[in-house]
């Protein structure tokens, strides 16, 4: 995954303010995303791939 420097410093120090490594913050965030569109992992539209 390739995001930009600042995006990445912001999800750094939300990771430290949270006590979460910068890898499962970013998996929290983007399950949030996810919620808020209405899919899960797993549950996402027909034939995507939840990889």
């Amino acid at each position: 995954m390739r995001a930009s420097p600042e995006v990445m410093a912001a999800v750094e120090r939300l990771a430290a303010a949270e006590l979460r490594s910068v890898n499962a913050q970013v998996e929290i965030l983007l399950r949030e995303a996810l919620a808020r569109r209405g899919l899960t992992p797993g549950h996402g539209r027909p034939g995507a791939d939840d990889a």
